[in-house]
């Protein structure tokens, strides 16, 4: 099974996720998982027995538990195969961290201006303000009568 198969189970990658925080016991791992999946205590398992075999988890007996935790092996094996496609994501994702910092930047240089200022392109058009009784009518009852 190559490393993406193994990780092209959701179950398996939330273990994963589970464990990455650190050591965690088979019945803590199984807790989580038929909780969140509705699976049984012997699926868990051999979901890990999978993780196990292809080098993704580690486990080591403390008394009659047995913990889980990461081996870097199996993490290190699909890196390595995703590689050579990374120049895929990197160049649309160091342009969305540009953006982000463009747009922390404005944030930051309109919090210290007060947020008084704006974009122009951005601003919303307002009719102008105009002084009461600029344009009005006259108050004369009479005017409109006819």
């Amino acid at each position: 099974m190559h490393a993406l198969d193994v990780l092209g189970d959701p179950v398996r990658r939330r273990i994963l996720e589970v464990i990455a925080e650190g050591e965690e016991s088979a019945g803590a791992i199984a807790e989580v998982i038929s909780a969140e999946f509705g699976i049984s205590q012997p699926a868990v398992s051999q979901h890990l027995r999978v993780l196990r075999e292809h080098g993704f988890a580690t486990v080591r007996p403390e008394g009659t538990r047995r913990l889980y935790a990461v081996d870097p092996q199996g993490v290190r094996e699909a890196a390595q195969w995703l590689t050579p496609f990374e120049r895929f994501w990197r160049g649309p994702l160091a342009a969305l961290e540009t953006e982000l910092a463009r747009g922390a930047r404005a944030r930051r240089l309109a919090a210290e201006r007060g947020g008084s200022r704006t974009d122009q392109r951005t601003r919303p058009t307002q009719p102008a303000q105009r002084e009461p009784g600029e344009g009005d009518r006259p108050a004369d009852p009479h005017h409109d009568k006819e």
